[in-house]
């Protein structure tokens, strides 16, 4: 997977072997370890599902998933949602490097494994992620939809 925004990561259907499952809702993420974990999909069905971004192949075009079963029930949504936080609740949080505010989140920049390697300010800015940035605000929790 190359690094992709968020936002664009949220803009990209989710299928199987071409059949659309669902589409992409909010991103679940880490951001004390500096991660993104998964997405939360809205399925077809109406249901919301957890999708571990390990199980998923994310190009341009598509988040492809190698069986429906990948898909994990709003249980496992639920666990994830309690122990991270969501891009959509962090987003206008703010940042600091080395101590100091350098502006309120935007959008993060997601590599290969889940890794987070920048942030976006609502400037345009990317800070490089690291040791010495933050994003200072207690994530807010969110009961499973």
């Amino acid at each position: 997977m190359a690094a992709l925004s968020a936002e664009a990561l949220l803009r990209l259907p989710v299928r199987l072997r071409g059949i659309d499952l669902g589409r992409a809702v909010d991103l679940i993420l880490d951001p004390v370890g500096g991660r993104a974990l998964g997405i939360d999909v809205l399925c077809k069905d109406g249901e919301h599902r957890f999708l571990p971004l390990s199980a998923a192949g994310i190009d341009g075009e598509e988040i492809a998933v190698s069986s429906a079963l990948t898909l994990l029930a709003a249980g496992e949504l639920a666990f994830y949602r309690k122990r991270a936080s969501t891009m959509r609740l962090l987003r206008g949080a703010p940042v600091t490097s080395k101590g100091r505010e350098v502006g309120r989140l935007q959008d993060v920049i997601v590599g290969r494994g889940g890794v987070i390697e920048q942030l976006v300010v609502e400037d345009g800015r990317r800070i490089p992620a690291g040791d010495d940035v933050r994003i200072s605000a207690e994530p807010r929790r969110v009961d499973a939809a």
